[in-house]
């Protein structure tokens, strides 16, 4: 058991205990013990009782059930509360905005224990009439749960790939070719079907063959002879393995990969793509498009025919590479709300073979992420410029911030403040509900604002969780250009923020990307990779990344820009 899943038992009792009225103190311990634990670097299953009780938020009685945890898989405090818990109650703690106090009043009041029947109330003008509810928070219900129910069977491009890769290999043990393809071999940042394709001369026999395997449930009304599909233990998201003999499967793995609008797309010969693959059975991928007349477009872009517009302008020899990477900005450590210290996470960046380190904790505002007052914000930069002495010339941390960006519009610190850092992220944290109008407007004054370098997450989105605020993408990417403000991809699977299909636009305009992790602990350095994979997939070439920028004309960039500043 890892410490993720050790937090969210305790998590999920705390907020079972409190819905069911437990003792105050007893649903306490869970929530700040869940809190901090949350943040520690230590391998909770491999301590003692006596090890853990020195932990911050550990007592003797949370000791002892996370021992228990750890020695039977299970919490008989949380067994009995799921056993008193409707399963829709426990759903209903998934929509956003829906507190354990707030469900508790629905359930006990309206006899509510669903999502598809508290549906029903906001429909109905239930929910607005329980005191302390009203429209507005009716509304906001029944967004979200609209929201919820149109991400339902989907997971984000981190568990899919891991699903997939975790599938293939499994099955390489069965079979002598196993190709993941679809969406998953497409980047999507959300994926509702697991694709695979198996090279097999018998399909009766590889059906026969699936249907042994412990850890796949067939759902045969929707399988085919050629087509196995149905779920994979432990995820919802539907599995999909198609069978093909050994001189089919390059040209059906081109087929799956790309989307219709793609596959549709027309070369000089008067035949479409799908057209070409289909007359040549045994064709690879660089022959169907040579043989269309068209150019090579990579697997991640084949989501439309936009990329046969870009790949006139551009070659894909230009799209940039983890190689091309050069620096990881916008990282948090626990001088805020990250796991590790700003040595920790500069150590393992330089281990990774990167130049630099962008430092980017929490600014003021940003109380329940421990944010920076000025003072503290000081002592951080003295730390990284003795650690910086340390790393001689050949590695830099960058002293930066994640301001917040207030609801006028304005940043978090005083002037003075922001002049000392080397770079400034930009941000939305709080206040999320806006009109189109207001949130543009807002991050319009944010961009204007002179000490802004990157505008962080620019929508505030959580994939699968919860809708970004509407902006103008056109409106902010052109006032980036005007005012030479770099925007983040946010790489974070949970993010991948700003959305690729605004890459080229940016581009265009002049505006520089930034694939920034947003990590909170080392391990989440490596999630550049998805911010590459999503803007691979947007056309971003090599030119056009920021950090792909050398150290030296990093500190070139920075210095210049703070020159200006100082003018």
């Amino acid at each position: 058991m890892d410490n993720s899943e050790i937090v969210d038992i305790l998590e999920l009792t705390g907020r079972l205990m409190e819905l069911h009225d437990a003792d105050a103190f007893r649903v306490r311990a869970y929530q700040t013990a869940a809190f901090n634990l949350d943040k520690t670097t230590e391998h909770l299953a491999q301590l003692s009782a006596a090890d853990l009780i020195k932990l911050p938020g550990v007592g003797k009685m949370m000791a002892g059930k996370i021992r228990e945890m750890v020695e039977t898989g299970r919490l008989q405090d949380l067994d009995e509360l799921l056993a008193r818990t409707p399963e829709g109650v426990l759903e209903m703690f998934k929509i956003k905005g829906l507190g354990v106090k707030k469900i508790k009043t629905i359930w006990q009041e309206l006899g509510i224990d669903n999502p598809r029947d508290l549906k029903i109330a906001c429909e109905n003008g239930q929910i607005a009439r329980i005191k302390g509810f009203g429209e507005k928070m009716q509304e906001k219900i029944l967004q979200s749960l609209e929201f919820m129910q149109s991400q339902s069977g989907k997971v984000r491009m981190d568990r899919a790939e891991a699903l997939a890769n975790v599938l293939r290999d499994e099955l390489l043990t069965h079979f002598a070719r196993v190709e993941i393809s679809g969406q998953v071999r497409r980047q999507a940042q959300e994926v509702d079907t697991i694709q695979l394709l198996i090279e097999t001369p018998d399909p009766v026999a590889a059906q026969r063959e699936l249907s042994e395997l412990s850890f796949l449930t067939q759902h045969e009304a929707l399988s085919s002879p050629f087509a196995w599909r149905g779920e994979m233990q432990g995820s919802d998201v539907r599995i999909e393995l198609l069978l093909y003999p050994k001189n089919q499967i390059d040209q059906r793995l081109f087929v799956y990969t790309a989307t219709e609008p793609h596959l549709t797309q027309t070369g000089p010969t008067g035949q479409t793509l799908l057209q070409v693959a289909l007359t040549q059975p045994a064709a690879t991928e660089d022959e169907i498009y040579r043989r269309a007349g068209l150019p090579y477009i990579v697997p991640e872009m084949r989501e439309n025919a936009h990329a046969f517009d870009w790949a006139s302008r551009h070659t894909n020899d230009e799209l940039v590479t983890w190689e091309d990477l050069r620096g990881i900005l916008h990282n948090h450590s626990t001088w805020s709300d990250g796991k590790h210290t700003v040595e920790q996470m500069a150590l393992h960046c330089r281990e990774l073979g990167f130049q630099y380190f962008g430092i980017a904790d929490h600014s003021q505002t940003a109380s329940y992420a421990k944010g920076l007052d000025e003072s503290r914000v000081r002592q951080q930069q003295e730390e990284i410029d003795r650690l910086n002495a340390q790393f001689g010339p050949s590695f830099r941390i960058f002293k930066g911030t994640e301001s917040d960006i207030l609801s006028d519009g304005s940043l978090d610190f005083e002037e003075e403040t922001l002049a000392s850092f080397d770079y400034v992220v930009a941000s939305v944290h709080q206040n999320l509900t806006m009109s189109l109008e207001k949130a543009t407007t807002r991050l319009l004054r944010a961009i204007e604002n002179p000490y802004t370098t990157i505008l962080g997450h620019p929508t505030g989105r959580l994939l699968l969780a919860r809708e970004g605020y509407p902006i103008d993408h056109r409106a902010i990417i052109d006032a980036c250009a005007e005012h030479q403000v770099v925007i983040e991809i946010n790489a974070s699977p949970y993010r991948l923020d700003i959305d690729w299909q605004w890459i080229d636009y940016a581009m265009e305009q002049g505006v520089m990307l930034s694939i920034n992790p947003d990590a909170h602990e080392m391990a989440g350095l490596l999630d550049m990779r998805y911010g590459l994979a999503v803007g691979r997939k947007g056309g971003l070439t090599r030119k056009m990344t920021f950090n792909a920028l050398s150290l030296r004309e990093m500190n070139t960039y920075l210095r210049e820009r703070k020159r200006k500043l100082s003018k």
